[in-house]
């Protein structure tokens, strides 16, 4: 087993030399998500928010025009400054960048109004001190906005759509479930407003080459795939012409959390 000191200087390695491929993602870039993150959340203009694991700085900069100020975080670097770049060019001008781990944040209790995580947590070693970081510095009644790749409850496919994502990339350390996710909120007092679960569909050579270090990893994936029982090629929705993988679906979940301790009506507004 990884020791979190080799897996967090995995993802520092992977995502370093990959910054400007995460920033121009179209997956990461043009997602539905993002407009549908600012209809949950319904951003004030004073409000302060904190984005964990901003990678190209997406969200940061779409919730930027909305609030008085964004904080992008992240735990790579050059990843900042591919962000930081990416942003300026959009007039993205109130983001402040701060290199840091999410399971470590260097805040003060309950500094902000809202917290937004998207397509990261699958990377963090320890996702419970994750969650009580994020419960930590937010202040009550504030939003947590949170968005990942997840698996399915039965323990045998959720292994098996891991070992995908760790064949594919290095540094993924492990999607969890829904029910998983839901018990770390419920134990750090985040109330559960709403959701959405909604398959994602890749082509597979774009998605496997952007994390690939060879043709003989990108080999061995697809590989992996071919051989893969039909459950586990159904629930994939794996599609293959002439031995070759064409497309496949992963599932992600999108939750909006309050923390407890403000005021919070029907329809989830503070």
């Amino acid at each position: 087993m990884q020791k979190k000191d080799e897996i967090k200087q995995a993802v520092q390695q992977q995502f370093g030399k990959n910054a400007e491929n995460y920033v121009q993602s179209k997956t990461h870039a043009k997602g539905s998500d993002l407009e549908l993150l600012v209809e949950w959340i319904q951003p004030s203009k004073n409000w302060l928010v904190l984005d964990i694991a901003t990678g190209g700085g997406h969200v940061a900069r779409t919730l930027a025009s909305r609030v008085d100020l964004v904080i992008a975080t992240d735990l790579t670097r050059p990843m900042l400054e591919a962000a930081s770049r990416a942003n300026q060019q959009a007039k993205a001008d109130n983001i402040l960048y701060v290199q840091t781990d999410a399971e470590d944040l260097p805040f003060l209790d309950k500094s902000f109004d809202a917290v937004t995580c998207r397509i990261a947590a699958h990377h963090f070693p320890d996702t419970p001190a994750f969650i009580r970081e994020v419960s930590r510095v937010l202040r009550p009644g504030g939003a947590f906005l949170f968005i990942d790749n997840i698996v399915p409850e039965e323990a045998d496919l959720a292994a098996f759509i891991n070992q995908v994502e760790k064949m594919r990339d290095p540094s993924h350390v492990r999607c969890l479930s829904v029910s998983e996710w839901r018990a770390l909120h419920k134990a750090n007092g985040l109330h559960e407003i709403k959701q959405r679960q909604r398959k994602k569909h890749f082509e597979f050579l774009p998605w496997v080459q952007r994390t690939s270090e060879s043709s003989e990893q990108e080999e061995a994936v697809e590989r992996f795939l071919l051989e893969a029982t039909e459950a586990q090629q159904s629930y994939l929705e794996l599609k293959v012409d002439q031995g070759r993988v064409l497309t496949h679906q992963i599932d992600e979940w999108m939750v909006l959390c309050k923390k407890e301790g403000g005021y919070v009506n029907d329809e989830g507004h503070i």
